[in-house]
């Protein structure tokens, strides 16, 4: 999990992270009736809601196509986005799990979660379009990317 480590230690804000018990995301994977990438459970399970607001400047900066990441949504608002995101237009089978600073999520599919798997692709909701595309082939490939700007 270093790619993990390490996205946290660059880009995690100053705000003290509280890891999430093992017993309330599991709570979650049977609300959502999904398996959560084990990879994304490690993230929380150790860390907590990572808040990354300098990845935007990083990105602009750099001027690079990157759809940045701003927060690790709460686990409370994962079952709740996912579903009122599919009511304003999103496309059914997604959970949500982080957003940018634009109102945009990244996410699971469902279909990828009906297992228990150690790492899932990521995909980008565009809500102003109403689609999602897949942005990478796994949760750790994603945060790799944010570790090589």
């Amino acid at each position: 999990m270093n790619s993990i480590d390490l996205f946290v230690k660059n880009w995690g804000g100053k705000n003290a992270m509280v890891p999430i018990k093992l017993n309330d995301i599991e709570e979650v994977e049977s609300k959502l009736n999904a398996y959560l990438p084990d990879a994304y459970k490690y993230l929380l399970s150790t860390y907590g809601l990572v808040h990354t607001p300098n990845v935007l400047t990083k990105i602009c900066d750099l001027g690079v196509d990157v759809s940045e990441v701003q927060d690790f949504l709460s686990l409370d608002d994962v079952c709740s986005l996912s579903k009122l995101y599919e009511m304003s237009g999103m496309p059914k089978g997604h959970v949500l799990f982080a957003s940018d600073c634009k109102g945009n999520m990244f996410c699971f599919k469902l279909i990828d979660c009906a297992t228990q798997q150690k790492d899932s692709p990521v995909w980008f909701y565009n809500h102003d379009m109403c689609t999602v595309i897949k942005v990478s082939n796994s949760f750790t490939e994603w945060l790799e990317g944010f570790n090589e700007l």
